[in-house]
């Protein structure tokens, strides 16, 4: 099969794309013929060695934490699913990844895409939709009512958590640049601030929770904005563990887990117009390089789609 992989830590240019061997299946294992994947921040932290733990692999290694396709195999202990099924997923992650034309997946870690989407939209919601909804949901135990503090509410995951958090009844803040303030009011935002233009700390007040796609001084001052009691996760490195303790606040960093419950109901909310993936750029595979170059450089709206197979 064809796939993108790389040889060693460094830059984009150690992106390949290549011939490889077909990954194995495993007895509770299905192989999904790869439609289409994404590209995400933590794909080029992996890439140039920055990301330590989140690769175990023998070289080469291929990347990619979001697939959507269709099951060719079904391993002997599969049940619930049949070839020919259209599915989406975010695999095991200290396994080969979707960069490829087909990657074995644990069943018990992939969904029924939504129905009202192609294969494209789909490979742009697992990852970043369940940091999204494991944020709010499950670790900043988010309630209709609520205040809810978004940072980069614009990129991968935050167009997700925007969206999710209106749909809990949620009153809204994120931060973004000025070009994305009438976007995000459009995915249901009720407060956008220009972080180029304004300070965050110095408007809001009382906030139940904020969730960090930032980090760095960012999680300190977001701090300052939170009610007693209040909430602060974060997807990265907690600069001062202890400051939020000190201020009678909860929370800390989160790692996404695979949940194929959790893609299960961003399906349905996606079926009934509720929820709905932002694609920020279609590219080739074999173009993954220039994908992950783009990505690094930071203030794309939404998702960037690696595509793998013409879905049309």
């Amino acid at each position: 099969m064809k796939a993108v992989t790389i040889h060693k830590y460094g830059s984009a240019d150690e992106l390949i794309y290549e011939e490889t061997e077909n990954p194995g299946l495993l007895r509770d294992d299905v192989l999904i013929k790869v439609y289409a994947t994404s590209v995400n921040p933590v794909d080029w932290k992996v890439r140039s060695g920055n990301y330590p733990g989140a690769d175990q692999r023998a070289w080469p290694v291929i990347l990619g934490w979001d697939v959507s396709g269709t099951i060719e195999h079904l391993g002997k202990e599969v049940t619930g699913f049949q070839i020919g099924d259209e599915v989406y997923a975010r695999p095991n992650t200290k396994r080969q990844g979707t960069y490829a034309e087909y990657v074995a997946v644990n069943y018990k870690e992939i969904a029924l895409k939504p129905n009202s989407i192609d294969h494209i939209h789909a490979a742009a919601v697992p990852l970043a939709g369940m940091t999204a909804w494991q944020g709010l949901f499950d670790h900043g135990k988010l309630q209709a009512g609520q205040k809810v503090l978004i940072h980069a509410a614009a990129g991968g995951v935050g167009i997700y958590a925007v969206q999710l958090a209106k749909w809990k009844g949620a009153y809204v803040i994120g931060t973004a640049s000025e070009s994305n303030i009438d976007f995000l009011k459009d995915l249901g935002a009720d407060e956008v601030i220009d972080y180029n233009n304004e300070d965050f700390e110095e408007r809001l007040g009382n906030i139940d929770l904020v969730l960090d796609l930032i980090g760095g001084d960012v999680q300190l001052k977001s701090l300052e904005v939170l009610k007693p009691g209040g909430i602060f996760v974060s997807t990265l490195a907690i600069k001062d563990e202890a400051a939020i303790a000190a201020k009678g606040l909860t929370g800390g960093r989160f790692m996404t887990q695979s949940n194929p419950e959790d893609l299960r109901k961003m399906a349905q909310l996606i079926d009934e117009g509720k929820l709905k993936p932002i694609i920020y750029d279609i590219v080739d595979l074999k173009d993954a390089a220039e994908a992950q170059r783009t990505i690094e450089e930071g203030h794309v709206r939404g998702k960037i789609v690696l595509k793998v197979v013409d879905d049309n």
